[in-house]
C-alpha cells in the first residue's frame, strides 16, 4: 500500500529506487512487490518507472464511490434529524428505480420494502414522482416491464389511471401517496432537478400521523436547496 501511495504521487512515475525510499523499503523488497503489483495490473511499468495501473484505478474509482454515498447519506441524515421524519433519496437511472440512500431512527422507521420497489414504482410515491419526471416513451417502456397492479386496497388500478395522475403531477408540488405501498403508511416525494437523471427525496409517516406529511414536506422542500449541490454530485454514483 505504501508503494501505491507513493506512485499516486508522482503523475509522471517514478523508478522502483525512488518509490522503495519513499515507502520506507528495502530495494530488494520493493522490487519484489513491485513486480508483484505489477503482475496483478495495481502498477504499470513505462519506460522505468512506475504509474498506477487499471486495477488501482478501478479502487480508488471505488473509493470515490463510497465518498459520493457518504455524502448522500450524511445529508439525509441532516434532513432526518431536522424534520423528525425518514428521508429518502433516490434515482431512475437505466431504466431502473434505485433507492440510493435512506435514514431513519428506531422511533421513526422508514417503510419497509415488503415489495420491490423497482417493481412497484406505480405504487409508492418515491416512484410516482419519478416516473412523473419522464417522458410518455420512457413511462411506456416502464409500465411494459413493470405492469400496474394493486399491492393494497388504495393502490391505483390500471395504467390510465396512473397515467393522468402522473399527467397532473406539479414540480412545484409533493407528489403524495396515502396507503398505496404500505397500509398504515403516508409519503410524500418531492422532484429534484439535479443533473440530467430524473431524482427525488421523499418522506414517510404512519397514517395516523398524516397531518405532519405536508408540513414536514414543505420543509424538506425549503431545506433542499442548501444541499443541492450534494444531490446534484451523487447523480455520478
Amino acid at each position: 500500500m505504501r508503494l501505491l501511495e507513493a506512485a499516486s504521487a508522482h503523475q509522471a512515475g517514478a523508478p522502483a529506487k525512488q518509490l522503495a525510499r519513499e515507502a520506507g523499503l528495502a530495494l530488494p523488497t520493493a522490487y519484489h512487490l513491485l513486480r508483484t503489483l505489477t503482475h496483478e495490473g495495481y502498477l504499470c511499468r513505462d519506460k522505468g518507472v512506475f504509474v498506477l495501473g487499471e486495477a488501482a484505478e478501478r479502487l480508488s474509482a471505488s473509493g470515490a464511490q463510497q465518498n459520493r454515498r457518504g455524502m448522500i447519506g450524511e445529508a439525509l441524515e441532516h434532513w432526518r434529524d431536522v424534520i423528525g421524519v425518514p428521508v429518502y433519496f433516490a434515482l431512475y437511472r437505466e431504466g431502473e428505480i434505485e433507492v440510493v440512500g435512506v435514514a431513519d431512527t428506531p422511533g421513526n422507521p422508514a417503510v419497509e420494502e415488503w415489495a420491490d420497489f423497482r417493481e412497484t414504482g406505480h405504487a409508492h410515491a418515491i416512484g410516482q414522482c419519478l416516473l412523473a419526471q419522464l417522458d410518455d416513451e420512457q413511462r411506456q417502456d416502464h409500465l411494459s416491464r413493470y405492469p400496474v397492479q394493486s399491492i393494497t386496497p388504495y393502490s391505483v388500478r390500471d395504467d390510465r389511471s396512473l397515467l393522468r395522475r402522473l399527467d397532473g403531477a406539479s414540480r412545484m408540488k409533493p407528489m403524495v401517496e396515502r396507503q398505496e405501498y404500505a397500509l398504515g403508511t403516508v409519503c410524500a416525494a418531492i422532484p429534484i432537478t439535479a443533473g440530467n437523471a430524473a431524482a427525488t427525496m421523499a418522506i414517510s409517516v404512519p397514517s395516523y400521523q398524516e397531518d405532519r406529511l405536508l408540513p414536514a414536506a414543505e420543509r424538506l422542500q425549503d431545506e433542499i436547496g442548501k444541499l443541492l449541490g450534494t444531490l446534484a454530485f451523487s447523480i455520478s454514483i
